[in-house]
């Protein structure tokens, strides 16, 4: 449902003008406040939230994007839940397992674990050499039959396939220790940012920093202002979205074009009889011709399914009509479970987020022998403009959390150079 303007106070010339309300928009926005600087947070979007987003159906909020909120010890969203007193949840650690619509055998689970730690091991040693390589060069093909399915997963959930990901980059995801939200991440995420001052349907589209301060251009009229945190993704912004003046230097412009497009979508199923319990439980379903790429049973413990798409399936579905990817989903049900027990299958909602002007993908994906890039875009230019957002994360890139870990980063950073300066 669009928000209409948040009025909490809406400053001419802020001291920092933040470029979206997202994850690191709003956590960049809650710092800055509590330093004593005064923000206005400018949103492309009709609501806040990125891709942190809840909807209902049929009576549940489900969410639309970010789901997980990933390595528990280290996300600063869970830290903030549990001192909110916010119903997290951990997420179990054991899914189901599958064969050919039967749950399978101890021995054909164990096979599966031991081929993912094989890879796992694999990878994290490797990574340690000077040099960078695609992931999927190091897999090691002692994994057995079920080697395939772990690489299929492991560029599941990277949003590229193993041979587009950089190895140096790939093990500093820590998926350890996770935990859902009651009533979505993306309803989280809405109530952090509940009375900031942002102004809603207003596109950046120019960042003048030719003189003192940064001017920005954008569909409501320009704002003066002492910095600007800019949170678009980098997908976004590899189509100059935004047009900087003078140009960015050569370095930051590189960096920000060699990510590639991550992409992790979900096509929402309603299926109040399916063959899974126990709430919030990943399923592995093997033995067909054809897998989900992700499955996600039984959400919040309601009918409801996360059948996921990787980026190649998704790429393939750019190509054809809008229902393709729900056809999709219950065909490769189907060889699994059969015809008749997906009776009283509905599908809700495909998202594309790879596809939406605001977004062009479900996160950044470093490709091999870029590693470097999160940290180039981290350092200040011309102590005006300062860049946020997942991207930039190492140890929680492609995650809400990492998000706003950078949005508070970028935030402290220049409230002490403000400070600072008087």
């Amino acid at each position: 449902m669009p928000m209409e303007n948040q009025s909490m106070s809406t400053p001419q010339e802020p001291d920092v003008v933040i470029v979206g309300a997202g994850s690191a928009g709003i956590g960049a926005a809650r710092k800055l406040l509590a330093s004593g600087l005064s923000v206005m947070v400018l949103e492309a979007r009709d609501r806040i939230g990125g891709r942190t987003v809840t909807r209902s159906f049929k009576g549940h909020p489900v969410d639309l994007g970010a789901h997980w909120l990933h390595a528990g010890p280290i996300n600063p969203l869970v830290k903030l839940g549990f001192e909110r007193g916010e119903p997290l949840r951990r997420a179990p650690t054991k899914g189901h397992f599958h064969v050919r619509g039967k749950p399978g055998r101890n021995a054909q689970r164990a096979a599966l674990d031991r081929a993912f730690d094989m890879a796992d091991r694999a990878m994290t040693q490797a990574a340690k050499a000077r040099d960078d390589q695609a992931a999927a060069k190091v897999l090691p093909a002692g994994m057995g039959p079920l080697g395939k399915r772990v690489a299929e997963i492991h560029g599941l959930v990277s949003g590229r396939p193993l041979d587009e990901v950089s190895l140096h980059d790939f093990p500093s995801m820590e998926y350890a220790d996770n935990l859902f939200i009651a009533g979505g991440l993306g309803g989280y995420v809405a109530r952090l940012g509940k009375d900031l001052p942002i102004r809603l349907s207003t596109a950046v589209h120019a960042i003048d920093w030719s003189e003192q301060g940064v001017r920005i251009e954008s569909t409501e009229g320009t704002l003066r202002a002492k910095a600007v945190i800019v949170t678009t993704p980098m997908a976004v912004l590899q189509q100059d979205a935004i047009r900087f003046a003078p140009a960015l230097p050569n370095e930051v412009q590189q960096a920000i074009h060699g990510f590639t497009q991550g992409v992790y979508e979900h096509v929402i199923l309603h299926w109040p009889d399916a063959p899974f319990r126990g709430p919030d439980r990943l399923a592995t379903l093997v033995g067909t011709r054809r897998s989900p790429p992700g499955l996600l049973t039984r959400i919040d413990n309601t009918p409801f399914h996360f059948f996921e798409l990787d980026q190649p399936h998704a790429a393939h579905f750019d190509r054809r009509d809008a229902y393709a990817p729900a056809r999709f989903a219950r065909e490769i049900l189907a060889e699994h479970f059969g015809h008749r027990a997906l009776h009283h299958v509905s599908v809700m909602h495909a998202t594309a987020w790879r596809n939406d002007p605001w977004s062009r993908a479900s996160w950044a994906v470093v490709p091999p022998g870029l590693a470097a890039i999160r940290d180039v875009l981290k350092a200040p230019i011309g102590e005006r403009i300062w860049f946020a957002g997942e991207a930039l994360s190492r140890a929680q890139w492609g995650t809400a959390g990492g998000a706003w870990e950078e949005g508070e980063r970028a935030a402290s950073e220049i409230a002490t150079k403000l400070k600072a300066s008087g």
